[in-house]
C-alpha cells in the first residue's frame, strides 16, 4: 500500500484512500491527471454552485488543477476510494503500446458540453471496469505493488485498455484528450497561478506563446478569455471560503486574489446575484451548508491509506 509518493514520479501510481472522518470540503491541486473508483461512501465534485455526487461503484476523473471535493463515510464505516495518477506523456505510451503491439483501432467521436467546458467527468462503470479495480484493491491489500513499477505499468495499460475499448462517451473523451504532452504543460502553468497578480503578457511569456497565440490557446483549453476564467476560478473559491470558514469577506478576497475588498463584493455580487456577506448568510443553516464542515488545501498526498 502507498504511503506517500513523489508527483515527478516517471511511473503510474496507484493509490488507495480510506477516509474515516468526515472532513468537510478539500481543495485538491492535482499535479497530474487521476481515475479513481469511489469503493465505499459517497464523493461530492463541486462546480460553481454544483454538486455533483459519486457513488460507490461509479467512477470520475480529474484533470490537472484545482478540484473542490468532499469525501462522505458510510455510516460508520470509512470512505474507500482508489486513484490511479498519470501524466500524458506516459498516457501517450500507453495508447501507442496498445495500438501496436495490439492493433487497437483507437478512436472517439464523442462531445458533449460536460467533455468540453469540465476538467472532471463522473462516469458508471461497466462490470469489467467494477471487477478491474476489486482486483486492485486486492493487489493493494496483498501490497503487491510495493517497489514493483512493472505491476503498476500493467494495470495502468489494463485500466486504460478498459477505457478505450469501450463505446465512446465522456470518460473515454477526457482520457484520449489527455495524451497531449503540449497541452499538459500550457494547463499545469495556467493553474499554478490561479491566485496570483501576473500580467496577461507575463503568463504568455511563460508559455512560450505570443499574446496573440496565448489568448487564442487559452480559449481552446479553457473555453472562456483570460480575464474572464481567472476571475470565475477565483470567485469559486472565495464562494466556498464564505459558506464553510469563519474568515472575514476582506481576508476571504485577498485569499482569493482581490485585494480591493469593494472591488471583490462588486465582482462577487454580479456572478452570484448577492454579496459575500448576503451569501453566506443565505446559506447558514440550509441543508447544503450543514454539510460543510471545513475547506482544507491538500495536494496528491493520500488522506489515510489503508484498512
Amino acid at each position: 500500500m502507498l504511503n506517500n509518493y513523489s508527483s515527478t514520479v516517471q511511473q503510474p501510481v496507484i493509490a488507495k484512500y480510506v477516509q474515516p472522518y468526515r472532513n468537510g470540503i478539500q481543495s485538491h491541486n492535482l499535479s497530474r491527471h487521476a481515475i479513481g473508483m469511489v469503493l465505499r461512501g459517497r464523493k461530492f465534485i463541486y462546480s460553481g454552485d454544483v454538486r455533483n455526487e459519486v457513488g460507490r461503484g461509479e467512477m470520475f476523473f480529474l484533470a490537472t488543477g484545482t478540484h473542490y471535493i468532499e469525501d462522505l463515510p458510510e455510516g460508520n464505516r470509512p470512505f474507500e476510494q482508489i486513484m490511479f495518477y498519470y501524466t500524458p506523456a506516459q498516457l501517450a505510451t500507453i495508447l501507442s503500446q496498445l495500438s501496436i503491439t495490439y492493433h487497437m483501432n483507437i478512436s472517439n467521436d464523442h462531445s458533449c458540453a460536460a467533455c468540453r467546458e469540465q476538467s472532471f467527468v463522473v462516469s458508471g462503470a461497466t462490470s469489467a471496469l467494477r471487477n478491474f479495480f476489486i482486483t486492485t484493491n486486492q493487489y493493494i491489500k496483498d501490497e503487491l505493488f510495493n517497489h514493483d513499477e512493472t505491476a503498476e505499468n500493467l494495470k495502468m495499460t489494463e485500466l486504460i485498455y478498459l477505457i478505450v475499448s469501450q463505446e465512446d462517451n465522456c470518460l473515454k473523451r477526457k482520457v484520449m484528450d489527455n495524451a497531449d504532452t503540449g497541452k499538459e504543460s500550457f494547463e499545469q502553468t495556467i493553474y499554478a497561478h490561479i491566485f496570483e497578480d501576473i500580467p496577461i503578457e507575463e503568463l504568455a511569456r511563460m508559455c512560450n506563446r505570443s499574446l496573440t497565440s496565448f489568448k487564442k490557446e487559452f480559449k481552446k483549453h479553457f473555453i472562456e478569455p483570460p480575464h474572464r476564467w481567472f476571475i470565475k476560478q477565483r470567485l469559486m473559491h472565495a464562494r466556498l471560503l464564505l459558506i464553510s470558514t469563519n474568515k472575514s469577506i476582506s481576508e476571504v478576497g485577498l485569499e482569493c486574489g482581490f485585494p480591493n475588498t469593494s472591488h471583490f463584493i462588486k465582482l462577487f455580487k454580479k456572478a452570484y446575484d448577492h454579496t459575500p456577506a448576503g451569501y453566506r448568510h443565505r446559506h447558514v443553516g440550509n441543508s447544503y451548508s450543514t454539510e460543510v464542515e471545513s475547506v482544507g488545501t491538500i495536494d496528491e498526498q493520500p488522506i489515510a491509506v489503508g484498512e
